[in-house]
């Protein structure tokens, strides 16, 4: 079963997707959709699977494992959210894609606990492309550095980068902050770094993922839009 509003919701982005990749000369199956669940409740979510979107995104670790058995394991989990490093051995075996690591620190325990159960996790560097206090990530000068130094660790594959643009009324007020991390992107990309693909380049959500998408985004994360607009105070 399919909740019909959500079915709605969801031709709808799906076509918006795909009007924008058109626009930035690819085609929609080039952008991979991933399905914001902060607070949506699992019968909704099964709504969005049975659609056919298989990618969940959370934001937070409890969430998550309150989710992750309640749902197909033919989902595709991801932690888009700020980590902790003493919450990482909680979902390492269960996560495709970590969108968020931003510290030496953290890279170092995602590798350790993921040696530990022979995998090789999959992560994205956050990158803080607009300075704003409020939000995490390393800034743009530092990228190269770090993931130089991150690349050494055996039990993790940089799989590409990941941003959060700062809330705009009029989203061309930022379009240069994805086109300044799609520019450290291909930088990056064209390095052929060990250890380091840059498959992804996650940015854009509800208020602001067509600009993203054409400035280069192939990875976006939405929730409102899908879901509808949920009450963050009751969590």
């Amino acid at each position: 079963m399919i909740d019909l509003s959500i079915k709605e919701n969801l031709d709808n982005v799906l076509s918006r997707i795909k009007a924008a990749a058109e626009k930035s000369g690819r085609k929609a199956e080039d952008i991979k959709l991933i399905a914001v669940t902060k607070t949506v409740d699992v019968e909704r979510i099964k709504s969005v699977y049975n659609y056919g979107i298989l990618d969940m995104g959370e934001n937070r670790v409890q969430e998550l494992l309150e989710k992750y058995d309640k749902l197909s394991s033919e989902c595709r989990w991801h932690l888009i959210g700020h980590l902790q490093t003493n919450k990482v051995k909680y979902i390492v075996d269960k996560v495709d894609l970590i969108h968020s690591v931003d510290s030496i620190q953290l890279a170092k325990e995602i590798h350790s606990r993921a040696s530990k159960i022979g995998k090789k996790m999959n992560i994205l560097v956050q990158v803080n492309v607009s300075g704003e206090e409020s939000k995490f990530g390393i800034s743009p000068q530092e990228v190269n550095e770090f993931i130089k130094i991150i690349s050494e660790y055996g039990n993790i594959s940089v799989r590409g980068l990941m941003t959060i643009a700062p809330y705009a009324e009029n989203t061309e007020d930022i379009r240069d902050v994805f086109k300044k991390l799609y520019s450290i992107y291909i930088d990056i990309k064209q390095k052929k770094l060990d250890n380091v693909s840059m498959d992804y380049l996650s940015m854009g959500m509800s208020n602001d993922f067509e600009v993203a998408i054409e400035e280069g985004a192939n990875v976006v994360r939405i929730g409102t839009d899908i879901f509808g607009k949920r009450d963050y105070t009751k969590v």
